[in-house]
């Protein structure tokens, strides 16, 4: 799409306010712009066919049960992103597609990983034209970055997918969900299987909105699924039997491990320094970290840290990880929330953990609802693969300018929490990390309250609070604009990426309007 009819939004970015196919845009006017308690919003109702009343839902085949669907050429068709890098739904669906003749299908999936390269062969073939997503690697990335769809690609958080199901603005005709263990008449669970793969929060929301579900799993139990139920059998249209619906290896491979890396260590040091010196560690509190890089150090100095002073938390929330759930064994959170899990420890503890809650995304993170979990959140602590002197995050494009991660949660509970920490090494293979103007803005620098790296932290001005109190704990404090100079006499200044002006994508804040866009890689 050649950029016409742009204006500047709050953060100064370019964005187009109407895009041909796809409607008319608002674009980005803050961070609580929307949530003001006057703002209205009016979720969107379809009509439904009432379906014939059976005791028997199992489909003999997918092909069957796509045509009873009457899924067609133009509709939209999800999938959730629990199975991760083991899935192999999304594959077996685009190919069977194809071979009916069936083209055009704007893909909405919960998000993309590295198992779903056949994307990108599905939009050669035409078979998929349009995308909406929150994550994206791999040939689906450098197609995105190339070009190679008919209309922008909308990205969204999953706090703001969860809100545009609902309100009607991203329209599900068929669902197509990985269920690891399913009876007859469609009740479903991920927390058993031999594709188990813990909370199906993203599964949740598409069951409900979808206009016809189909559940897809290599596992029919006997009726009634029991103990546990994530979807209800009143929610899925169909059932179908397939030999594997992923690979439990790359699903999930046991418990996520601790960072050994020296710079991730160090990185996790002076973020749990923050966090004591912020006195954000008390009973009651409420917690958040991902799985990878230096959050799980600063989780477990946090655990170390609540156990030596007898304090009790409240909740974790988010993606949830084995280490997360042992706190919650040893009594120091009294409830895990629990949207995704993230290794087998996880699935295990949702199974038999009576406070280990599987929750949906619209209750972890849709900021239009009356109450999402992340608004209630003291602490996140975040990773990033850019960030720039206005405190703005990237998670989405890397050094090279091409897609190749996530929106997720991450402008969800910044905006939410208490306290935001964005985690980042100050260079990567060279390059730093830190840059006068990120390449594509998913978080706002309003909503981000420190960056800590291995050479220091930068505090935002906008929390002069958090800065005495971190200078007063003897924490290696600078401005952001120093610490970013400090890196660049290592580094040097790198080239800027050259792009085009066409418009590839669209980055969409969680309340509906447009933050960013990303243009097409020359």
């Amino acid at each position: 799409m050649k950029p016409e009819n742009l204006v500047k939004n709050a953060i100064g970015r370019e964005v187009p306010t109407s895009v041909q196919g796809l409607g008319e845009f608002t674009p980005y006017a803050g961070p609580r712009a929307r949530l003001d308690g006057k703002h209205l919003w009016t979720p969107t109702l379809y009509p439904r066919k009432i379906a014939a009343p059976t005791t028997n839902k199992v489909a003999h085949s997918l092909k069957e049960a796509i045509e009873k669907s009457g899924l067609r050429d133009g509709m939209t068709i999800s999938f959730h992103h629990h199975l991760r890098n083991g899935d192999a739904l999304v594959g077996m669906t685009l190919s069977l597609l194809d071979e009916m003749g069936i083209r055009n299908i704007t893909l909405a999936p919960s998000s993309l990983g590295d198992s779903h390269d056949c994307v990108a062969d599905a939009v050669r073939k035409g078979v998929v034209t349009r995308l909406n997503t929150s994550g994206v690697r791999g040939e689906v990335g450098k197609a995105i970055s190339n070009g190679e769809f008919e209309l922008p690609v909308m990205i969204r958080s999953h706090g703001g997918r969860a809100r545009a199901v609902e309100e009607g603005s991203l329209h599900i005709d068929v669902a197509f969900l990985a269920a690891p263990a399913c009876d007859r008449l469609g009740n479903f669970t991920g927390s058993a299987g031999k594709t188990a793969c813990g909370s199906m929060g993203y599964a949740m929301l598409d069951a409900r909105y979808a206009d016809h579900v189909i559940a897809v799993t290599d596992n029919l139990a006997e009726y009634p699924l029991a103990p546990r139920i994530s979807v209800p059998q009143y929610l899925v249209d169909q059932v179908v039997v397939v030999d594997s619906i992923g690979d439990p290896s790359k699903i999930a491979t046991g418990a996520t491990r601790v960072t050994r890396d020296p710079v991730q260590l160090r990185i996790a040091e002076l973020a749990f320094g923050l966090l004591k010196a912020s006195g954000t560690l008390k009973n009651g509190c409420s917690f958040q970290t991902g799985g990878g890089g230096p959050s799980l150090a600063v989780a477990r100095y946090v655990k170390e840290y609540m156990k030596s002073h007898a304090i009790k938390g409240s909740y974790c929330i988010g993606g949830i990880t084995g280490y997360m759930a042992s706190m919650l064994e040893e009594g120091l959170f009294d409830a895990l929330f629990d949207v995704q899990s993230f290794d087998a420890a996880v699935t295990s503890s949702i199974a038999n953990n009576p406070r280990h809650i599987e929750v949906d995304v619209s209750c972890y993170a849709n900021p239009f609802n009356k109450g999402c979990l992340v608004n209630d959140l003291d602490v996140v602590i975040l990773a990033a693969l850019d960030v720039d002197a206005d405190f703005n995050v990237d998670v989405l494009t890397g050094h090279d300018g091409v897609l190749r991660g996530a929106s997720g949660g991450h402008s969800d509970t910044a905006a939410g929490a208490k306290l935001t920490v964005i985690t980042i090494p100050s260079m990567r293979n060279g390059v730093p990390s830190i840059r006068n103007r990120v390449q594509t803005v998913v978080t706002p620098g309003e909503t981000v309250d420190v960056i800590v790296t291995e050479r220091g932290m930068a505090i935002n001005p906008l929390r002069e609070d958090l800065r005495a109190l971190a200078t007063d704990a003897g924490l290696p404090v600078k401005d952001i604009k120093q610490l970013k100079a400090e890196i660049e006499k290592v580094t040097g200044i790198p080239e800027e990426v050259r792009f085009g002006d066409e418009i590839v994508g669209l980055v969409e804040y969680r309340d509906g309007t447009i933050i960013d866009t990303i243009r097409k890689v020359l």
